[in-house]
């Protein structure tokens, strides 16, 4: 009965005026929730302005100004109350545990964590849950059985279908390929791995490991230029913050053979896809990601029915199809940055 209504409040489509801006019509959207194939769309609207806090891992990657954009975006659609915390970086855990405290000291109804470690968290999340406070597990992965929802996907899925597009794309039998994951600890990287190397099991593909590293251009620059400097590598594959900087690297040396590609999308990664360099990215469609976040705490905290696990569909974006789809799912607008904004305090 509880999966039967939630699935007719998500397929039926509300009769939305076409005038609407695409930052409001996001909806419906295709996605898996908890294992089923339907077009989501999220709740008409609320009882109260609920106050939610969200806390990301950092700003450096502009994946993320992306996320912070669909967060405050479908907040104010909705008519609630927003705060957007960010740490700084993958090294800044005690930061991200701090932000938590603060939101709950705030008096947040609900929180949206993408986490800067996969269990870094687990001991406030279950005092969260204790406290009767919904806690969604947005995009990096959490590895807690107290989170109430997560709006996330897999990378492990990710990273196996960039690297079936690999295959499918490569002219050789064998392939020497540069792998950049990002930074060691975080669930979603760990994800990333599992899924390349399952893909490649049996094949004739040679790893490179390009190291690990915080998502920031030093980081990654440090290590393009340190498996470069001893490897002539087929492919790269990489998160986006390696794949633009290795792009432009070989574009600088005039290394023409190597083809890059990203394991997920982020702005620099559209251009230069765009542009015609880059071969190609996956993308996880972060701000609908965002949006649902959003919406997954709001039809828990309104005790409407709701899915545990929702995941928008996987694409590849390539040089044939990115004209075609809509950017807006995937990277925030041109000249809009990383939002950051506190929890307005509650009133008396």
């Amino acid at each position: 009965m509880f999966k039967a209504f939630f699935l007719i409040s998500l397929v039926l489509c509300s009769a939305l005026s076409t005038s609407l801006s695409a930052e409001q019509h996001w909806f419906p959207v295709e996605v898996q929730a908890d294992g089923l194939a339907l077009e989501y769309q999220p709740l008409e609207k609320t009882s109260k302005a609920w106050r939610l806090c969200a806390l990301l891992p950092h700003g450096k990657d502009h994946y993320w100004w992306g996320v912070s954009w669909g967060l405050a975006e479908e907040a104010k659609r909705q008519g609630v109350q927003l705060g957007i915390y960010e740490a700084g970086g993958y090294e800044n855990l005690p930061r991200q545990r701090q932000q938590l405290l603060d939101c709950v000291s705030n008096k947040a109804d609900a929180l949206i964590i993408s986490a800067i470690s996969s269990e870094g968290l687990n001991d406030l999340i279950l005092q969260l849950k204790e406290a009767g406070i919904p806690v969604i597990d947005l995009i990096n992965g959490i590895n807690s059985d107290a989170i109430s929802a997560r709006s996330s996907v897999s990378f492990a899925d990710m990273a196996s279908q960039s690297m079936l597009y690999l295959l499918q794309h490569s002219q050789q039998r064998t392939i020497d390929l540069a792998w950049f994951p990002g930074p060691a600890q975080a669930a979603w990287v760990q994800d990333a791995e599992r899924g390349l190397k399952q893909r490649v099991q049996g094949s004739e593909v040679t790893l490179l490991h390009g190291g690990y590293g915080a998502t920031d251009n030093f980081s990654q620059a440090t290590l393009v230029r340190q498996l470069f400097s001893r490897d002539q590598p087929h492919y790269v594959l990489a998160n986006a913050v390696a794949a633009a900087v290795a792009q432009n690297f070989l574009s600088a040396e005039r290394l023409t053979k190597i083809a890059v590609m990203a394991y997920y999308a982020n702005p620099e990664v559209i251009r230069l896809i765009q542009e015609g360099q880059l071969l190609a990215a996956a993308t996880d469609s972060p701000v609908i990601q965002a949006r649902i976040s959003i919406d997954l705490a709001l039809r828990i905290l309104e005790k409407q029915a709701y899915a545990r696990q929702v995941s928008p569909q996987i694409r590849i974006l390539d040089q044939h199809n990115i004209k075609l789809l809509s950017l807006q799912q995937i990277i925030a607008p041109k000249q809009q940055w990383m939002i950051r904004q506190p929890l307005a305090a509650q009133s008396p």
